[in-house]
């Protein structure tokens, strides 16, 4: 480590000679993965977001109960309370159901002012236990007064599926991605020893070590990586802040996660992913190379 570090500036000084002696296809290294970087920061991204709404479903669940005309209130409420896994029971009366459906339909609930009264009913505002949902929603629809219980069970059940499925899919494109970036760099540090090769032979007559010849290609490497991932860190940015503005101002009942903590743990992601890549990439194409210059 000590080594490395006396002679980073060598090493540097060496990457600018290698980038400079095939700019185009250094250019081209980094465009190229910084466009694969992008899709797998997306879909990461797409990841963490459909947890964080599960999550907080979970942490915030609740049934709502609608009764008949003649329910008597207390008793009702009392019985609920009763019931194992209930933690709270809030009475919403119609305006506040209107108003709750006006802020869930956004910019379409003028919708609901085509109509000449108050269409909703009042409902009870039950929050449970998420295990006990079954259970809760069995007692409460055989208490007297109950004309119907709605619960979010199926809605969580379509969130888990999708999200099941969205970790499938980053699986195969983190795959993909990983495949693609050690191909890519090992492609580059075997043009560039090629491009070098008079240089490298040179010093292998001066006795110069393998890792001293060969530590600037990884370097070249694991910096091609980096700045790939760098600049599809800036697309990321902002592409994730339009879809959150999007989504928050369309959608506002979607929960979604604080976008500074949700870009530090994609910043944190690509980067630490882009780096790995570069250096085992660059180990791999500096092995391939190294029988044929022996």
């Amino acid at each position: 480590m000590k080594l490395l570090h006396n002679n980073m500036g060598y090493y540097l000084k060496e990457v600018k000679t290698l980038v400079k002696r095939d700019i185009s296809s250094n250019l081209l290294s980094v465009i190229s993965l910084a466009f694969i970087f992008f899709i797998l920061a997306l879909v990461f991204s797409l990841g963490i977001s459909s947890d964080f709404m599960i999550t907080q479903i979970e942490d915030q669940a609740e049934i709502s109960i609608y009764y008949t005309e003649d329910a008597n209130m207390g008793d009702l409420i009392e019985n609920l309370l009763s019931i194992p896994g209930v933690t709270d029971v809030i009475p919403v009366d119609e305006e506040t159901a209107k108003e709750e459906m006006t802020q869930i339909l956004g910019s379409e609930s003028r919708i609901v002012d085509l109509f000449d009264h108050n269409p909703f009913s009042p409902y009870l505002d039950v929050a449970i236990q998420l295990e006990s949902v079954d259970e809760i929603s069995e007692k409460a629809s055989s208490l007297d007064g109950v004309e119907l219980v709605r619960d979010n069970k199926e809605v969580l059940q379509k969130l888990q599926e999708i999200s099941g499925i969205i970790r499938l899919i980053g699986f195969f494109i983190l795959l993909s991605v990983s495949i693609a970036t050690l191909v890519i760099t090992s492609h580059l540090i075997r043009q560039g020893v090629y491009l070098n090769r008079d240089s490298i032979g040179t010093l292998k007559l001066l006795g110069a070590p393998d890792g001293f010849i060969y530590r600037p290609f990884l370097v070249n490497g694991m910096l091609t990586s980096l700045m790939a991932g760098m600049l599809s860190l800036v697309l990321t940015y902002f592409s994730t802040r339009y879809l959150f503005s999007q989504l928050s101002g369309s959608l506002p009942f979607i929960v979604l996660p604080g976008f500074t903590d949700h870009m530090t743990t994609l910043v944190v992601f690509t980067l630490s992913l882009s780096v790995l890549l570069g250096i085992f990439g660059g180990l791999m194409g500096i092995k391939s190379t190294k029988p044929k210059n022996n």
